[in-house]
């Protein structure tokens, strides 16, 4: 058997090597195959802190974490010390005093992770960290799960068209999945709201409108419009859900024009109407429901990854 991916944490795709990708991937579709999950000798507790609202990626890190066979340790934010003043850092040497071997962690704060796995010499927090989104900086499992996705549909990278359509500026899904697409050789375009777009995404990609290319296009992921995301943008006071599905929606028509193996991935939530038909969201060509059951498997492979580096469950 391959040797398989060790990490002490999983933060961030920019992390990864092409090879660790490829493990990943490889691992994730051996779960969803029907492969068992390793025997853990020693039991392994992990903790979910979502600072941000969150169904899809809770449940899904939550059913993984089951899946793998670790105790899961319940934690309310809204019923924390957070709500008096507690820092992060202190909240997880609380957990790591208490027994959490992991934490998976969605925050608002941009590269929150940075201050726990790069700590001072005094600083002691022994346990593994699980990015599951920070602010619009990164989501790493939703960016893999969408690659595994990808990988199912076309078994290659090298030479596909992938166009992100959508709320960039705001998207840590569109951060992450242009990174890693670009490196594993496909070919990224950008379209959505112009006031949308920023120039520090023209090194993985070009901006274009999204009739020119639909029709030359292999995966189509849309973003959702993250108004929440949106205060002090003074175009949100114009925003339109009838006008912008109709300039950037995937409408019939547009479904029509895609080719006949092409893909439409969304993260979710799905704003019905605006980013996507309703009636389109589970039609053949979408991987909407795919995704979300990928989510599971990958989010497997991710929390193994960590488990061996740090020697948990008596795992190596």
């Amino acid at each position: 058997m391959d040797k398989l991916l060790s990490l002490n944490n999983f933060v961030s795709v920019e992390n990864l090597e092409n090879e660790d990708v490829e493990k990943l991937i490889k691992r994730a579709e051996y779960f969803k195959n029907g492969g068992e999950a390793p025997h853990l000798n020693k039991e392994v507790y992990v903790a979910n802190l979502f600072f941000e609202n969150s169904t899809r990626t809770h449940t899904s890190f939550e059913m993984a974490e089951r899946k793998l066979g670790l105790t899961v340790i319940p934690f309310d934010p809204g019923h924390s010390s957070v709500n008096k003043g507690e820092t992060l850092y202190d909240t997880l040497l609380t957990l790591g005093a208490l027994g959490v071997d992991l934490s998976v962690i969605r925050h608002s704060e941009n590269n929150y992770y940075e201050k726990l796995i790069n700590l001072n010499p005094d600083q002691h927090l022994n346990m593994g960290i699980i990015n599951g989104g920070d602010g619009s900086g990164q989501h790493p499992s939703q960016c893999m799960l969408d690659i595994m996705t990808i990988h199912e549909q076309f078994g290659t990278f090298k030479g596909l068209k992938v166009m992100i359509v959508g709320d960039l500026k705001n998207s840590r899904v569109a951060r992450s999945n242009m990174q890693l697409l670009t490196r594993l050789g496909a070919k990224v375009y950008f379209s959505g709201p112009e006031y949308w777009y920023s120039s520090e995404f023209d090194k993985y990609g070009e901006y274009a409108p999204l009739d020119e290319l639909i029709e030359d296009m292999d995966v189509v992921m849309l973003l959702r419009v993250q108004h929440e995301r949106h205060d002090g943008d003074k175009n949100e006071k114009l925003f339109s859900e009838t006008e912008y599905h109709k300039l950037y929606g995937l409408d019939e028509k547009r479904y029509n024009k895609l080719k006949k193996d092409a893909i439409i991935m969304h993260p979710g939530p799905v704003n019905r109407g605006v980013e996507w038909a309703d009636e389109l969201v589970e039609a053949p060509k979408s991987r909407y429901v795919t995704q979300m059951k990928n989510g599971v498997f990958m989010r497997m492979a991710m929390i193994e990854a960590v488990m061996r580096g740090r020697k948990l469950g008596g795992l190596e």
